[in-house]
């Protein structure tokens, strides 16, 4: 059983770890670890789960996450290839007195932001994703300048979005294997119909226990939960296809169109039609 809390491992000649993890090393389960994690998707696409926030990741996106956000990473497709670079290190690993002198103030500003992830956006996903290529093949001092690079970068700008604040969960494994169960699960299954009744059965828990769980730990409904899946899935059919709204409607697990609308709306604060001008290339 994989435990939720994730021990990095890191070189005795380095103050921290950065390093590629490509299939089947990439597939890891929801997890999280003290270290803060700068993470740069270089290959493939699909799912972010980062702490409460449920996502679409592809080539070129780039997260933070503070010490202690639970994530993971699912690809789209069971058989593509999934590869990132991951920097992660602890926030003082280069000691309180340096966080504390006046000119990091902003990256201890952003160091301080307790779980916290965000997603860097426009320029300066670009400019972090260069500089994090950089640092995989970086020696010595200039690997530490790299990091504070990107942090300085990253603390100064506002490009980039919060996805996911004050977030914490339960650490037992056993709760984690249920957690993996639940997830794994719902995304095999979220077209169809599905009822807490069934959802709790695979837990073997009570309906009314299976939602307090669920909520503790994922920090939303069960339902909520669903739907982001499922518009998440319509968004991508929206972008990449060009088949009818109504027929991606009732592909993404909608029997209504009025329910669809309403809920694609919640999520993404626009009507469907508006998303897919938005995103014609």
């Amino acid at each position: 059983m994989k435990t939720l809390i994730q021990k990095i491992h890191v070189e005795e000649h380095y103050s921290f770890a950065c390093r590629t993890y490509k299939t089947p090393d990439f597939e890891t389960a929801w997890h999280k670890h003290l270290e803060c994690e700068l993470i740069l998707i270089t290959e493939g696409n699909g799912t972010a789960l980062i702490g409460d926030y449920i996502g679409e990741y592809k080539e070129g996106d780039v997260f933070l996450m503070d010490t202690n956000v639970p994530h993971w990473f699912r690809k789209s497709q069971k058989d593509s290839i999934g590869s990132v670079i991951v920097i992660h290190f602890l926030r003082d690993f280069w000691g309180d007195a340096f966080l504390a002198l006046p000119e990091m103030k902003n990256v201890a500003r952003l160091l301080d932001s307790k779980n916290t992830g965000i997603q860097l956006q426009g320029d300066l996903s670009n400019d972090i994703a260069f500089l994090i290529r950089q640092l995989e093949h970086a020696e010595g001092i200039e690997r530490i300048q790299l990091l504070l690079t990107c942090l300085q970068k990253i603390s100064t700008s506002a490009d980039q979005k919060v996805i996911t604040t004050a977030f914490a969960t339960v650490t037992r494994g056993e709760e984690n294997s249920v957690i993996e169960t639940i997830i794994d699960y719902s995304f095999k299954h979220f077209l169809d119909p599905i009822s807490l009744k069934e959802v709790a059965g695979i837990t073997k828990m009570s309906i009314p226990a299976f939602c307090r769980f669920f909520k503790r730990n994922i920090k939303k409904s069960y339902f909520d939960f669903i739907k982001e899946i499922r518009i998440g899935h319509a968004c991508k059919l929206l972008r990449e296809t060009n088949r009818p709204v109504l027929d991606i409607c009732y592909d993404s697990g909608y029997n209504s169109w009025a329910h669809f609308s309403k809920q694609f709306k919640t999520v993404t604060k626009i009507p469907p039609s508006q998303y897919r001008k938005q995103h014609i290339k």
